[in-house]
C-alpha cells in the first residue's frame, strides 16, 4: 500500500471521531457585480512589517496613543532590510495598526505614522531601493467633517451614515472607525482621492484591515460591533477600491473578511486576501496548532495558517487572488524544522513572506527568509496544492505544483509531535516517470526516481524539486 493510501484509511478513521470538515460560509443574494478586470497580474510580496515591534509594545502596556518609532529607530529598521533582506527580494517596508495614523496636510488623507512623516519614509526607504506599504483603509474618515472631496461638492460629513440607508443592526454604534458609506454621494470619488493621495506619496501597497466589521458588523469573538451596512454596499465599496487601484497600480490586502459565498466578492475585487487571525504571538500556534481541524462560518474562517491555506486552497493560482497568511515571527518557534515549515508552506501556497522579527530579535534565524532556492517559487508566481483541501485529512500535508519551467515541487509536512514516514509515488500526484530530486532545504541532489522517500521530523518539512 502506498503512504497515500494509508493516510487516507488513517484520515476516514479519524474523521469518524472528529467529523468538523470544511464549511463552506452562507450564500449570499448580489445584484451583478462590475468588472474592473486584470487585477491578479502581481506575485505574492516579499516585505518587512512593523508588526512585531507594535505588538509587543502593546503587550508591554503601551498604549497605542503613545506608541511611536523614533527617526533613528526607522533608519536601523531601513538600513536593516535594505542590507540584509533586499537582495533576496524583500523589497518593501510596511506599517500596520497601533501607531496613530495622523493627517496634517488640509487633504484629509493619512500623511503621518505617528511623528514619522509618510513623504520622509518613502523618501528613506526609496533612497535604498525599498517600496513602502501603509496600513489603512479607503472606507475610514481621517479627517474633519469640512473636508471637501476632490472633484465634487461634497464633504467628508457627506460621507457618514445618516439614516437613509438601511443597515443590519440599527440600534448599534460603530466601535473605533467612521466609515464611508458606499452608497452616500461622494464616497466613490472620496476612494479615488485615497488612492491618488498614497499614489503621489509614492506608496505601493495598502493593507485594508476590519472588512468584516463594515459588511455585517459583527465579530465572532466581540459581538455586535457596528451597524453593518450590508452585502450589496460591502461588494460595491470592494468594487470601487479595486478600480481606484487599479488605476493607479497600488497593491490591494483585503483583511478580516468574512469571504461570504466562497470569497465570491474578495477574490474578485482584492489583490490579496487574509485567510487566518493574526499573528499575535506567533510560533507553531499560529502556524499549525490553533484550533487544528477547525472551521469556521465568519472571519476568521481558520484560526491557524495550515488549516487556513489547506481551507482556501481552492481559490489560488496563476494569476488569482493571492492568500494571506498574516506575519512570521521565526523568533516565537522553538525549532528550526518549525522555521523551515512556517516558511515553505508560505511559498508553497503561493503566499507571501511577510517579516515581523526586527533587526535586534532575528537572531540567526534570518538564513531561513533567504533561501534563494526555495524563494524561486515567490519569483515564478508559484501556487501549490494540497492533496486533501479538507481538514483532518492527512494528505493535506502534501502539497505540489508545477513552476513555469515545467519542473514540479513537492512539499510533505509533518504536523505530528514525532517523525513522519513517506513513501509517496509520484503517480499519486499525476506525476510520471522517473524525475531528478534535489532538497531545496539541504540544497542537495538526491538521484533519480518515481517514489519520494523520507523521514520528516516533528513539525519539519521535506521541498523537494523534480527536474528531468
Amino acid at each position: 500500500m502506498s503512504m497515500i493510501a494509508s493516510v487516507l484509511a488513517l484520515s476516514a478513521l479519524a474523521s469518524c471521531s472528529d467529523n468538523i470538515e470544511m464549511r463552506y460560509p452562507p450564500k449570499y443574494e448580489l445584484p451583478e457585480l462590475p468588472e474592473v478586470g486584470e487585477i491578479h497580474t502581481y506575485k505574492a510580496p516579499l516585505y518587512w512589517s512593523v508588526y512585531e515591534y507594535c505588538y509587543e509594545q502593546s503587550q508591554q502596556g503601551v498604549a497605542e496613543a503613545d506608541m511611536d518609532i523614533s527617526a533613528e529607530e526607522w533608519d536601523r529598521i531601513i538600513d536593516w532590510v535594505a542590507t540584509d533582506l533586499k537582495p533576496f527580494g524583500y523589497d518593501m517596508i510596511c506599517t500596520d495598526g497601533f501607531i496613530p495614523m495622523l493627517a496634517k496636510d488640509g487633504s484629509g488623507y493619512m500623511t503621518h505614522y505617528g511623528t514619522m512623516a509618510l513623504k520622509d519614509l518613502v523618501a528613506k526607504c526609496k533612497e535604498k531601493g525599498l517600496k513602502v506599504g501603509v496600513y489603512d483603509n479607503p472606507l475610514w474618515i481621517h479627517g474633519p467633517r469640512e473636508t471637501m472631496i476632490e472633484g465634487t461638492d461634497y464633504n467628508f460629513g457627506s460621507l457618514y451614515y445618516d439614516g437613509s440607508t438601511s443597515v443590519m443592526n440599527p440600534d448599534a454604534e460603530d466601535r473605533w472607525f467612521h466609515w464611508a458609506v458606499a452608497e452616500n454621494p461622494g464616497t466613490r470619488e472620496f476612494i479615488d482621492g485615497f488612492f491618488k493621495h498614497y499614489k503621489e506619496l509614492g506608496i505601493d501597497y495598502i493593507r485594508m484591515d476590519f472588512l468584516s466589521w463594515y459588511e455585517d458588523g459583527k465579530d465572532r469573538g466581540m459581538g455586535i460591533v457596528g451597524r453593518g451596512y450590508g452585502r450589496d454596499s460591502y461588494a460595491r465599496a470592494l468594487s470601487y477600491i479595486a478600480e481606484s487601484a487599479k488605476k493607479y497600480g497600488i497593491f490591494t490586502s483585503l483583511v478580516m473578511p468574512h469571504l461570504y459565498n466562497d470569497a465570491e466578492v474578495e477574490a474578485k475585487y482584492g489583490n490579496m486576501v487574509r485567510i487566518v487571525c493574526d499573528t499575535g504571538g506567533g510560533g507553531w500556534w499560529h502556524c499549525s496548532a490553533q484550533d487544528k481541524g477547525k472551521s469556521y462560518a465568519t472571519w476568521p474562517n481558520c484560526m491557524n495558517m495550515f488549516d487556513g491555506f489547506t481551507y482556501w486552497s481552492h481559490i489560488s493560482g496563476r494569476d488569482k487572488v493571492i492568500m494571506d497568511e498574516d506575519f512570521i515571527r521565526l523568533n516565537k518557534f522553538e525549532t528550526d524544522a518549525e522555521r523551515e515549515t512556517v516558511v515553505s508552506l508560505q511559498l508553497m501556497a503561493g503566499g507571501p513572506v511577510t517579516v515581523a522579527d526586527q533587526h535586534n530579535t532575528i537572531g540567526d534565524n534570518l538564513r531561513f527568509y533567504t533561501n534563494s532556492e526555495l524563494l524561486e517559487l515567490n519569483s515564478d508566481k508559484f501556487v501549490g496544492k494540497p492533496l486533501s483541501d479538507k481538514l483532518n485529512d492527512r494528505n493535506n500535508e502534501v502539497w505540489y505544483g508545477q513552476m513555469s519551467d515545467g519542473d514540479y515541487i513537492v512539499g510533505l509536512f509533518n504536523r505530528d509531535d514525532s517523525p513522519r514516514a513517506y513513501s509517496l509515488p509520484l503517480q499519486d500526484l499525476g506525476i510520471t516517470g522517473e524525475w531528478k530530486l534535489r532538497d531545496l532545504w539541504r540544497h542537495a541532489d538526491e538521484g533519480v526516481a518515481s517514489t519520494i522517500t523520507a523521514t520528516v521530523a516533528p513539525h519539519g518539512c521535506k521541498i523537494i524539486r523534480l527536474s528531468k
